[in-house]
């Protein structure tokens, strides 16, 4: 079925930034999601990137109020599949290829699909897809980057990720064509791994508190 655009801009809308995450031990999502979730961010990319993410991803939808579960780093039918008979509530790629754009037509469950050059976006509005990531945003140019899109491709609409901070992100962020950001810094291994809760849900009302 064709894209909802509706959906997904829901997602990206729901709070200036979307953490992506990496999360090894499964015991460790709720918690960790709990603490995102308090700090106003309720939007929450767990990445395909673990043996156990998908095995998170149902422990977040099932257990934590508030929260909308998403898969990062799918890439092919077996992945999304999974990932939403997990309960995610949105996908995103770090890419797209007509094939994985056949495979989320056949879902409800939108996708976000990954654009890093003018051409890769041409394309994926011509597919219907107005809302993207940019990845990997500082390495493919920036916000400068982005900002020369607004006009000639006025119609999409970005979420950044990667090597975005805090600090980054208010650039990103104040850009006419973009909506949100993803990043790591609110949750990252480091601090899952030590259950840093309190400095996750601080780290998530700074970044709910920036201006868009």
């Amino acid at each position: 079925m064709p894209q909802d655009i509706s959906r997904v801009e829901a997602v990206m809308m729901a709070a200036p930034v979307i953490p992506v995450l990496i999360v090894e031990d499964p015991s460790k999502a709720v918690p960790m999601a709990e603490a995102l979730v308090r700090g106003g961010l309720p939007a929450i990319e767990i990445t395909l990137r673990t043996p156990r993410a998908l095995e998170a991803i149902k422990l977040v939808a099932e257990n934590v109020e508030g929260a909308i579960p998403g898969a990062g780093t799918v890439m092919d039918q077996a992945q999304y599949d999974a990932a939403v008979e997990a309960g995610s509530k949105f996908i995103v790629s770090p890419g797209a290829t007509p094939k994985l754009l056949d495979i989320a037509d056949q879902h409800d469950v939108p996708l976000l699909p990954g654009a890093a050059s003018a051409s890769e976006v041409m394309a994926l509005l011509e597919r219907g897809y107005e809302r993207l990531k940019f990845f990997p945003a500082e390495q493919a140019g920036g916000a400068p980057f982005l900002k020369s899109l607004s006009s000639p491709l006025a119609a999409a609409k970005f979420c950044p990720t990667g090597g975005v901070s805090l600090e980054k992100a208010a650039s990103y962020l104040s850009l006419p064509n973009v909506l949100c950001v993803g990043g790591s810094w609110i949750a990252d291994a480091k601090a899952i791994a030590s259950e840093d809760w309190s400095g996750i849900e601080e780290r998530a009302r700074a970044a709910a508190a920036l201006p868009r």
